[in-house]
């Protein structure tokens, strides 16, 4: 079931366009991972889809329902964490969530208790937030994103503050909450978590969408093509590789080349009496295929 879905969103302040042509939708069981470097319009996308900014132009529909006709209807069941998560310092993590049940319908007490225990503050939520280490900050905001039951949740970097025990847990309750039916958007710098967590990327670029793909789709670099020899030696190997490499050890060598090619530079190694003990192809990361796609481009 389709749960988000974004038609042509456009903002424009003073002249200025910050995202443009933005469409993409997130059924239910997605996890999504929205990357792009500072400035690139991430941050406007979320308080658009959330009502917090009004767009130029465009749609944002949620569970069928377009916002700009039934905003409190739609929000209802959507959950979020914008940037920093902010609470009252002087009450519990009890009280602010008890703060926050009141801004919905039919939400009982003991749902604070149930979401405490999911992100593992069930011995602290008696405790006032003052006392509270980041990590534990940002897991109250999770808390306080869930507390509704929603179907469609944001979350602006997750794992801030998170130490590695952490991250893993909140890891596995965005996992868990995914399998349960929720629609899950989450825009993040950490691009090993992204990888980690979820079954598509879009990338910003620019305030416009540059790729929208699997994993395993935004790690394929056309043009960036690696493998590593491993030989028994690599001298003079110069005179036979006419492509870029690099040597990497006594008898390892880092190659560039075009995968049509590499059983032409096997046969010209074997001839030359070359011992050849293993070919691998390097796989790409999520961190060598930003760099490609988006490099350091920036809104200015």
């Amino acid at each position: 079931m389709q749960v988000l879905k974004c038609n042509n969103l456009e903002k424009e302040i003073k002249g200025r366009v910050i995202i443009e042509n933005i469409s993409f939708a997130i059924s239910s069981g997605e996890i999504v991972g929205l990357l792009g470097p500072n400035g690139a319009g991430k941050t406007t996308i979320i308080k658009s889809i959330l009502g917090l900014i009004k767009i130029t132009s465009g749609d944002v529909i949620i569970n069928g329902i377009d916002i700009k006709k039934g905003y409190v209807k739609v929000i209802d069941k959507v959950g979020a964490i914008i940037e920093t998560p902010n609470f009252y310092n002087y009450l519990s993590g009890y009280d602010n969530l008890k703060l926050a049940i009141n801004n919905y319908r039919n939400i009982s007490k003991k749902r604070i208790f149930e979401v405490a225990k999911l992100i593992g503050l069930e011995n602290r939520i008696k405790d006032k937030v003052s006392t509270y280490s980041l990590g534990m900050k940002q897991r109250l905001g999770i808390a306080r994103a869930i507390i509704n039951n929603p179907n469609l949740l944001i979350l602006d970097e997750p794992t801030n503050g998170l130490d590695i025990e952490g991250i893993i847990e909140i890891r596995n309750l965005i996992r868990l909450l995914a399998t349960k039916g929720v629609a899950i958007l989450i825009a993040s710098h950490n691009l090993n978590e992204i990888e980690k967590l979820c079954n598509r990327i879009i990338t910003i670029k620019n305030g416009k969408i540059i790729s929208n793909s699997t994993i395993e789709e935004f790690k394929t670099i056309s043009n960036k093509k690696t493998y590593i020899f491993e030989l028994d030696r690599i001298k003079d190997i110069d005179k036979l590789i006419q492509n870029q490499f690099e040597i990497l050890e006594k008898n390892k060598i880092r190659l560039f080349a075009e995968k049509e090619i590499i059983p032409k530079i096997v046969e010209k190694l074997m001839n030359n009496n070359y011992q050849i003990y293993s070919v691998t192809e390097e796989q790409n990361t999520c961190e060598d295929a930003f760099i490609e796609k988006v490099g350091e481009n920036k809104i200015d």
